[in-house]
């Protein structure tokens, strides 16, 4: 992931939880919000030390990350996320992470929506 692709600094992560809305399932708490002129989406990443020791946040993040990059076409750009991890992540391998983060970025509507191939043709 790119530099200008992350969120680090702290007065970011504060202003994303203050004027962003948020979206959570049991695994995840999704944060986002909406930036004008902002060409790609940005995105910042917290992981507890409740979660799991220090190899077990890195791959949660790693995973996350993995994810967004992957659905890069599908997401809005305009718009800076922040994930916070849960305790049931833990035990979780890359497929069931990236179902539970789809789950949570559709319930925040942060997908862009496909064109149906019928509507398409038409």
């Amino acid at each position: 992931m790119k530099k200008k692709q992350r969120i680090k600094k702290n007065e970011d992560f504060s202003l994303v939880f203050k004027q962003g809305h948020s979206v959570a399932n049991r695994q995840f708490v999704l944060y986002i919000l909406p930036k004008e002129g902002q060409t790609c989406f940005r995105l910042g990443l917290s992981v507890s030390k409740r979660v799991g020791n220090a190899v077990t946040r890195n791959r949660i993040k790693r995973y996350v990350r993995e994810v967004f990059q992957a659905k890069r076409e599908q997401l809005k750009a305009g718009a800076d996320y922040v994930v916070i991890a849960r305790k049931p992540t833990a035990e979780m391998n890359l497929q069931e992470i990236e179902q539970s983060m789809l789950h949570v970025l559709r319930k925040a509507r942060a997908l862009k929506q496909r064109t149906s191939k019928r509507e398409s043709d038409k």
